[in-house]
């Protein structure tokens, strides 16, 4: 028998039930996969939860996190922390002092860097958002190659386990018209098997305000109703709360079937 064979049995495992930072949304210590198209909210919805968690405000079906406040850490590379993140932060009733970013210093952050389980060791941090994956692969890297993917995400999904903490990986669709929702993704299918909840998010066609956010992979509890969201410029953002959505017929739905997209869109 080689000196290197090593192995247990399951009888020597202690059980423990998974925590949630958004039941059935976003666990504790996994990878969570927010996808949709360009322009459909998905970083607004995340600015927003992240001033939810910062602030432990509740948001539909959330915990109220026993009244304490959680540190985020929110790394956007897509956007300017003085002229967009920031106001956005503050316009969403975030409290900053809990909101964290990485000063990458002019060197590429990529998701294998060791910088992000040195600063959610030092901030404590519950929550980490990516925003979009895309921009932290490296310049070596290839969201297409299945085994490179496997490699990075692994690595990321052991960081989130060891130190109890949620991470939201935010990515862009790809064009491919039909199939299913779990594949219009960038990058190799194997990003989607790593995470353990993956979500989209989709504009409602008939007021294209609201916006609805529902689970296209759930592997660790059963799929939870769809969440709409109502985003303009007016408006600004607002809970709607959660609902019964068809994404084939893109609309919402009372749980007697009758359709609320217009109503609720006027709702106060």
């Amino acid at each position: 028998m080689s000196d290197r064979l090593s192995f247990s049995y399951y009888s020597s495992v202690a059980e423990r039930a998974v925590e949630w930072l958004w039941y059935p949304y976003i666990p504790y210590g996994k990878i969570t996969i927010l996808q949709g198209d360009p322009g459909e909210g998905k970083s607004t919805l995340m600015v927003n939860l992240a001033a939810a968690v910062s602030t432990a405000k509740r948001f539909p079906g959330g915990p109220d996190f026993h009244g304490e406040a959680q540190t985020v850490i929110y790394q956007c590379a897509e956007d300017s922390a003085e002229d967009t993140i920031k106001p956005r932060l503050l316009q969403a009733g975030a409290d900053c002092d809990r909101i964290a970013f990485i000063n990458d210093q002019g060197q590429e952050l990529t998701l294998a860097d060791t910088r992000f389980e040195e600063v959610i060791v030092a901030t404590g941090a519950r929550l980490l958002i990516i925003d979009p994956i895309q921009a932290f692969i490296g310049a070596d890297g290839d969201m297409q190659s299945a085994t490179k993917m496997r490699g990075t995400l692994r690595h990321l999904a052991a960081v989130a386990d060891a130190h109890h903490c949620a991470v939201v990986l935010v990515g862009h669709m790809n064009k491919a018209a039909g199939g299913k929702n779990l594949y219009r993704g960038l990058g190799s299918i194997d990003i989607a098997a790593i995470a353990r909840s993956v979500l989209m998010i989709a504009r409602d066609q008939h007021n294209p305000e609201i916006r609805y956010m529902f689970p296209v992979k759930s592997s660790l509890a059963p799929e939870g109703m769809a969440v709409a969201f109502l985003f303009d410029a007016t408006l600004g953002f607002r809970w709607i709360g959660r609902c019964s959505y068809n994404p084939e017929e893109n609309a919402i739905r009372n749980m007697d079937g009758s359709k609320k997209t217009r109503e609720i869109g006027r709702a106060s």
